[in-house]
């Protein structure tokens, strides 16, 4: 692949709105080159600066217009791409103003995909496995117009205890108001 390709695929993509690519992603979107080439591509593609490898597996074209303030949602949704995942735990109650201390860079979400942490450059993602089934998780978010779906308020207290994490910063009133 060579750069001049790269980056009128990407511009063209950049105009749709997508910016985040899983390495799937990039085999079909070069699929004129060998896996060998699309490596070495992607190699010398971060080295220049096109793209960004905030995570194994995911990479961002550096250069896009359409670049959003959700970047940590939109790798999450790229790291379990064909899951039901949906923002929760502390990430959702800091939100809703139930815990006082926000996770600046941090993101809890609940996913029926592999539980996992994943340090990136913005934030670190930990994935939350859920049995729960895919009726049930549907009345449990919102959307909110952004990658991920929020946990509704009492969805994400459950979840926390369901998990067995710390319940001692939460402000119970505000889940009681609600």
């Amino acid at each position: 692949m060579d750069q001049a390709t790269a980056l009128k695929r990407f511009s063209q993509w950049d105009r749709q709105g997508r910016f985040v690519f899983t390495l799937a992603d990039l085999a079909k979107l070069f699929h004129e080159d060998s896996a060998r080439a699309l490596k070495d591509g992607l190699r010398r593609l971060v080295a220049e600066g096109l793209l960004e490898r905030p995570a194994r597996g995911v990479y961002l074209y550096a250069l896009a217009h359409s670049r959003d303030s959700d970047m940590i949602e939109h790798i999450a949704r790229a790291l379990r791409r064909g899951e039901y995942n949906y923002v929760s735990l502390e990430s959702a109650l800091s939100e809703y103003g139930a815990i006082s201390q926000v996770p600046l860079d941090r993101l809890t979400v609940m996913t029926t995909g592999r539980k996992g942490v994943y340090k990136t450059p913005y934030g670190t993602i930990e994935f939350v496995h859920t049995k729960r089934s895919v009726g049930e998780l549907l009345k449990r978010m919102n959307d909110v117009g952004r990658p991920l779906q929020l946990a509704t308020l009492q969805a994400a207290w459950s979840d926390l205890k369901r998990v067995g994490r710390n319940t001692h910063l939460v402000d119970e009133s505000v889940i009681d108001d609600e």
